[in-house]
């Protein structure tokens, strides 16, 4: 399978009217200190069933000036992709399902000092 899960959840947030323009990244180009940003990084995963099934593991990081807002807007994020993201077909895949490995944490940024809350999941999918 080709399909990158973090651009699945890319297509599925961005996708989402709970989240301004811009906002949801794979990547960290471009962005400014004091932006408000959503993070999505794989941080593992493997094949579950061969030519089938995959299961990848993914960080999100929010980023907020506001230590609630950035707490409460990862909690939306959460609620999405454990409620709402399971069955969709979006990006490439079939989501089966999410689970959680970590509820968002509160982890500030060491270099910038901001206000960052950070989840993981995993999501299990087929390719499309």
């Amino acid at each position: 399978m080709n399909v990158d899960p973090v651009e699945v959840l890319h297509a599925y947030l961005t996708s989402r009217p709970d989240f301004p323009a811009g906002t949801v990244l794979g990547d960290l180009v471009g962005r400014e200190v004091g932006d408000t940003s959503i993070y999505l990084a794989q941080s593992g995963g493997f094949r579950l069933v061969r030519h089938r099934m995959d299961r990848a593991d993914i960080e999100y990081d929010v980023y907020h000036p506001s230590r609630g807002k950035a707490r409460l807007l990862a909690g939306t994020v959460r609620e999405l992709l454990l409620e709402d993201l399971p069955g969709r077909e979006v990006g490439g895949a079939l989501v089966l399902d999410v689970a959680e490995i970590s509820s968002p944490r509160y982890l500030p940024d060491l270099t910038s000092r901001e206000h960052v809350y950070g989840g993981e999941i995993t999501i299990f999918y087929v390719e499309d």
